[in-house]
């Protein structure tokens, strides 16, 4: 078993692991973010603990820790199914977080890290092609963002992508379920679409 290999998958758990988002919020608005909005400790917190400018960061830096070590790995020479569990390992530290006893968020921002640094930018937009129609007709944010999973799992399966890519977006789309499952309600329709007076609807 490949030493270097084993360190790649730790160093980016850890990496993943770190909690940005509270640190901002303890550092810069004194408060734990975990106490606002659902308690998830995301970037989307901090912009609802009262700054956006503070949320933007947190954003990026969530971002940036799966980002980092998936492409400093892959500029290592680790590729093909070695880098599998390399790119997992940041969104399963940020979900299961070891600095906050294994609890974490929902792991959208370092999942979008990580294929950032697999696919390049081209992952934001396919991640759209799914997460904003359904925004647009259901109210619960929960559905468009497991939504945008399987349009990446729709994007490694049609392009020819390495077959892991596929197996990657599965597994990143099972974990983004599980962090999500308690918000995955029935979809409630928006209120524009509900005061559409669809022929078959009797008055």
């Amino acid at each position: 078993m490949n030493v270097s290999w084993l360190l790649w998958v730790l160093l980016a758990y850890l990496c993943g692991g770190i909690p940005f988002a509270v640190i901002i919020g303890r550092l810069f608005l004194n408060t734990d973010i975990r106490t606002v909005g659902d308690g998830n400790p995301g970037a989307t917190n901090v912009i609802r603990a009262g700054s956006r400018r503070l949320g933007a960061l947190a954003i990026a830096l969530e971002i940036g820790k799966g980002f980092l070590p998936v492409y400093l790995a892959r500029r290592q020479g680790i590729a093909d199914w070695a880098l599998l569990p390399v790119a997992l390992a940041p969104i399963l530290g940020h979900a299961f977080s070891p600095f906050l006893h294994f609890r974490g968020g929902k792991a959208l921002a370092a999942t979008g890290g990580s294929w950032l640094a697999i696919v390049g930018p081209i992952v934001f937009p396919v991640y759209a092609t799914l997460t904003v129609p359904v925004l647009l007709l259901v109210t619960e944010h929960a559905w468009a963002a497991v939504s945008g999973m399987f349009a990446l799992v729709w994007f490694a399966w049609t392009t020819d992508g390495p077959g892991w890519l596929s197996s990657f977006a599965v597994l990143n789309t099972l974990l983004i379920l599980w962090t999500h499952r308690r918000d995955l309600n029935a979809p409630r329709l928006r209120p524009w679409l509900a005061a559409i007076r669809l022929p078959w609807r009797t008055s």
